[in-house]
Formats: C-alpha cells, structure tokens, sequence
C-alpha cells in the first residue's frame, strides 16, 4: 500500500497544477456545483408558463479517497457515488424559485465505527464522504439542498430559503461529495459600477458531510470540537446560543488592476469576524503580470462567546486574535507561481467553525486547517498550469507550518504538530462524446517537524501520512 502512495505521488507531481471548479472552487467565485445555464428567457406569462420553461441541471459524483498512516497506525479506504438534480423555474414577474436534492450511496468502505486501537482515535477523511454523525449510515444518504425563491433585478438577485454560499468565512467547501449550505436571505447586488456588495442575513447551516439543516448554534461542534484554553475537553456542543449570523461584504475595483475586499461576519451572541483583503496585478508586458497580495484579519467575542459558562463556550469571553499575510507571484497565460505567507498572532486561536467553511488564508491547502492556533507563522509555495484549452489544470504546492507546541494549549486547539504539507493536484475536462465528465486526482503528504512526546495521538491522521483522492465528475 505505502509503495502505491509513493508510485502516485511521483507521478502526480511531474505535473505542475491548477484549481478548477470541480472541488475546492475558490471563495471568491459565485459557486458553481451544479454548473447550471442560467436562465435568460422572457418573463414568463404564468407560474405553470414558469415551471414547464425551467432549467434541470444534475450532477454525478464518484469519490475514491484513502488514508495511509504511520506503520503501526490503521489506515482506511471509502467509494463513494452519488446523484442529483436540481430544477429553477424561468422568470415569473422576476421571481425565480429553485429546488436540488442529492443521494450518496457507499460502495465499499473501511468500517468508519471501528477505532484506531493505538490511540483510540476515530476516521477523520473518509467518514466525510457520507455522514459524519452517523458513521455506521451507509443506506440513508439523501439530502434536501436547496429550497428557495429568488427575486431578479437588473443584473442584481435577492434570494430566500436554502441556498449554496461562497464567502471569505462560510463557503461551499467542496470537498468531499457535497457542499455546505445555508438557510437565509441573501442580496447580491450590482448596479454599481466597478463594485459588487452582499447582505445577508443566515439562520440555518448544513455543514458538508451532514444530512439535514441546524440552527447557527448548534450547526458549530458538529466536527471534531478539540479542547479549551485551560486544556479540558471543549463542552459548546448543544451549549450555543445565536440568532443568526449577519454578513456584509464589499468587493471594490474602481483602482485598475486592484480588487479590494471587505467582509465583515457577526455571529450574534458568539463573536465578529472583519476581514480585508487587497490583490493588485502589475502587467510586465502583454502575456505576463506580477500578482502582491495582502490579507488581515481581527476577531473579537461578542458578550461570553456563546455561553456564559467558560467550559460551554466557543469563544472565550474578552478573546480576540488577528491574522495578516501576503502574496507575491507571477503570471502568464499558461502558468502561475505564488510564494504565500501567512501569520495568526499569539493574542489568541483564529476560530472559525469548521462546519461553515475553510479557511480564507493565501496558504490554504485542501487537508488541513489552520483555524484553531494561535502563535502561527505559514510559508507556501505553488505553481500551476493551464493547457492553453483550459481542459487540463494542475498544481504542486508545499507549505511549512511552524505551530505553538501541542502543549500550549492556550493557542493550540485540535493537538497538531508543526509539518510540512506537499500537495499534487491535477485535473481534466473531457471533450467530445465525453463532454461534461471531469476528473481529479489529489495526492496529499504531511511530514512532521514538530515535537510530538512520543503520543500516536498527535501523529494519526495528522502528520507522517498521506491521503490520495480521485475524484470523477458528470454535470449536464
């Protein structure tokens, strides 16, 4: 198995790479899981003129991933397959109203109930594939996914119900089968030039590997919830109490070649989330540009952080932490090069519920979190490639993540070590009577470089480990 890992690793990163929409589609993005046409007909004459001149859409998914762990470790395998289909109606007086359900079946799995009997840890990668509350599911696999009605104006939309999000701090997260969504109402607005605003207003999540929709308070301490920063066992699940999230966000390119971000995310009652992001491109000549970046971000918890008991809160009363990073990079038409750098200060843990969205930091890579540390300081390195055709993208990326000491639990949440991450990624887009099949093949290492006292428990799923992922696509 361990040879495999390595035949597939060396292969993969022969091929310099690229992010395309299949998974992992970028938080800046309008998401685009379904990849539906939008609907440009005339108004429509009645509510059944409306339905029988809707748009279908569906989407089919097949997911192999694997985990291999340190020797002496369990190691795990899931197949997952799954189907959908979403409807929207044309027009009827500019309304428009949606509906998307999905089915994900296993068709062959590691026993997601079974315990690593070294460290008595659970499956963290696999069991994401179906339903992380219930790893023992393996029939029961539908899902309600979108439920809403949606007003056009000009070229700017309000929708109400369930619906598919990309923000800064809560975003599709794709990737596993499905993505996260969201219950609420949310304005996209665009008459003005040169600049997009949203607001919304969110009251229920359903996080990616999750069958149904929560409330904001209990949607956080569904995944794996780690410890306090006294270091006791973190207790806020069930214990959080909110009325929604509110969230404005500003996205601004008056400047040429600058785009300017503004997010601002409170979650009432638990804490606010600021960020702002600038990304400006400086032109060399006609086929080449140089890319700088940079990113901030502050937090701060609002009244006790969720609950007013210390044991049963998610952000400490009084906390707040702060972030800031950079980019430098180059582009043509066929590659991109990036030298990322991010760092969390050690005034406390960045928090943002995992649930909700992965992280919007410029040295993200898929498989790992930075969210949950403090003291942080990250280095990555990319560069990709796009066939002049745009059907074959791929990348290689390595990062260094220098973390507080396990032990230093005050800014160190989930137990992971400092490591080194290499991530091999590339993707294709057939064509011709294959046209509307994509394909991914991932392949993830994590080598520690931190001090982890001899305990498997700071090791398994976490570091000296690999993870491949094979992804196979079908949207019409």
């Amino acid at each position: 198995m361990k040879k495999f890992f390595v035949v597939i690793y060396i292969l993969a990163s022969l091929l310099f790479t690229i992010d395309t929409k299949a998974q992992h589609q970028e938080i800046s993005e309008k998401p685009t899981v379904w990849k539906e046409k939008s609907n440009e007909r005339i108004d429509s004459t009645s509510i059944l003129h409306a339905f029988k001149n809707g748009n279908f859409s569906g989407h089919f998914r097949y997911f192999f991933m694997a985990t291999n762990n340190e020797s002496g470790l369990s190691d795990y395998h899931a197949n997952a397959l799954g189907g959908g289909v979403k409807f929207e109606t044309a027009k009827f007086h500019n309304f428009q109203f949606g509906v998307s359900g999905y089915y994900i079946f296993n068709i062959g799995s590691s026993d997601f109930t079974q315990k690593d009997p070294v460290t008595n840890a659970s499956n963290r990668y696999e069991v994401a594939l179906f339903d992380i509350q219930n790893p023992s599911n393996k029939d029961n696999l539908s899902r309600l996914e979108e439920l809403y009605l949606k007003y056009n104006y000009k070229n700017s939309t309000i929708t109400l119900g369930k619906q598919l999000l990309n923000t800064s701090f809560i975003n599709l997260q794709d990737g596993r089968m499905r993505p996260t969504e969201v219950n609420g109402i949310w304005l996209d607005y665009n008459e003005i030039k040169k600049t997009k605003i949203n607001l919304g207003y969110l009251y229920g999540i359903s996080p990616r590997s999750t069958l149904k929709y929560f409330e904001v308070g209990e949607s956080i301490g569904i995944y794996p919830t780690g410890v306090n920063p006294d270091g006791t066992k973190s207790d806020y699940v069930g214990n959080l109490d909110s009325d929604g999230i509110f969230i404005v966000g500003i996205q601004n390119e008056s400047i040429k070649n600058l785009k300017a971000l503004l997010w601002n995310q409170y979650a009432e009652n638990i804490f606010n989330s600021a960020l702002f992001q600038m990304d400006y491109t400086y032109p060399l000549n006609q086929n080449s540009k140089l890319l700088f970046g940079f990113q901030t971000i502050y937090q701060n918890a609002l009244n006790f952080g969720g609950n007013e008991d210390p044991s049963k809160t998610y952000f400490e009363r009084n906390g707040n932490s702060q972030t800031f990073g950079g980019r430098l990079g180059w582009q043509n038409k066929k590659i991109e090069i990036t030298l990322n750098y991010n760092r969390i200060t050690a005034k406390g843990r960045y928090l943002m519920p995992r649930e909700w969205g992965r992280d919007p930091f410029y040295t993200f890579m898929p498989r790992e979190r930075n969210e949950g540390f403090g003291d942080l300081h990250a280095v990555m390195t990319k560069i990709q490639y796009t066939n002049p055709k745009k059907t074959f993208k791929s990348n290689l990326a390595v990062g260094y993540f220098d973390l507080p000491d396990v032990k230093n639990v005050a800014l160190n949440k989930y137990g992971l070590t400092s490591y080194v991450q290499s991530n091999a990624d590339v993707r294709y887009q057939f064509q011709g009577m294959l046209k509307g099949f994509d394909a991914q093949l991932l392949y993830v290492h994590k080598f520690n470089v931190g001090e982890n006292y001899g305990n498997k428990n700071y090791i398994f799923n976490k570091t000296n480990m690999s993870n491949i992922n094979f992804i196979l696509n079908f949207n019409f």
